[in-house]
């Protein structure tokens, strides 16, 4: 499938801001199974773009400083991008996850996939005894771990609601967790943090899925959003493979990664400062088109 993604986000400031720096991640990346064919980016007010700070994952940063005063800022990214990927499925020889865990504390490569890089607590998905224990219940030490994924997967969704209200980005796992609720990325942390706990290489994935309209309803314009996802290492066969614990589902063609990191402050689509008196705010529109 291919696919024409906007994004475009917009800030409206509540007096004049005479200075303003972006930390953009919006440039998706080739991953496994898909390809980017075309990527541009545009702000308005107009500033140069530079290439961001490498942080060693897989990401592809970008910034800028706006210097000049300005009411409103707005950040448009747009990409074509070619998704052929099968949702994996569980198979009799995958490795078990206490295999898919020594393998991947004892494997030599330092690379921006390693799974050492993803072995451990980072800086907003701590190791808490409560999710572990509650993890371990999926993630059996001689369960195949595509199987145990997946269960996992299905155990947070049908576990915990979905409420945009219930959290905010600084939301830690365990908050989320003793909430039961919240959304894709306090999902995807939550899982990530059980995942680790039992030894497996757990990342954190920001992208976009591709939602499909009601019969007889239209494609609404801008209304699609950004996602949030999991990867769990399976092994040196299989690999990096994704799980959707929003959805209780393996990641298939209808998701599109962005980043790749160790928790949502290495993949944030924008971060940054402004100087200015008051607030700002903030409206997000994402269109994920299918070209066919």
């Amino acid at each position: 499938m291919r696919y024409a993604i906007r994004h475009l986000t917009r800030f409206d400031y509540d007096s004049p801001v005479r200075f303003a720096r972006c930390n953009l991640r919006l440039h998706p990346v080739d991953w496994d199974g898909q390809r980017v064919e075309e990527y541009a980016l545009a702000i308005d007010p107009q500033t140069p773009v530079l290439p961001g700070r490498d942080n060693g994952y897989c990401v592809l940063g970008e910034r800028f400083v706006l210097d000049k005063r300005a009411d409103e800022l707005s950040i448009e990214s747009r990409s074509t991008i070619i998704v052929d990927r099968i949702a994996p499925e569980a198979r009799p020889d995958d490795l078990s996850v206490a295999e898919a865990s020594r393998l991947a504390r004892e494997a030599r490569d330092l690379g921006r996939t390693a799974p050492a890089n993803f072995l451990f607590p980072s800086p907003l998905i701590g190791v808490f005894p409560e999710i572990a224990a509650w993890c371990a219940q999926e993630l059996r030490p001689e369960r195949g771990v595509v199987e145990a994924g997946l269960a996992l997967a299905r155990a947070i969704m049908a576990g915990f609601k979905y409420d945009g209200s219930a959290t905010e980005l600084d939301t830690s796992p365990a908050q989320a967790f003793a909430a039961r609720r919240g959304v894709c990325q306090d999902f995807a942390q939550i899982m990530i943090s059980g995942a680790r706990s039992a030894g497996l290489a757990a990342a954190y994935v920001s992208g976009y899925l591709r939602t499909i309209p009601p019969p007889g309803k239209a494609r609404l314009v801008g209304a699609d959003a950004t996602h949030a996802w999991v990867i769990l290492w399976c092994g040196p066969e299989r690999g990096w493979l994704g799980f959707d614990p929003t959805n209780a589902c393996t990641v298939g063609p209808d998701h599109i990664v962005a980043a790749i990191g160790r928790d949502y402050a290495d993949v944030a689509p924008i971060d940054g400062v402004f100087v200015g008196r008051n607030g700002q705010t903030i409206d997000v529109s994402v269109d994920v088109e299918p070209l066919g």
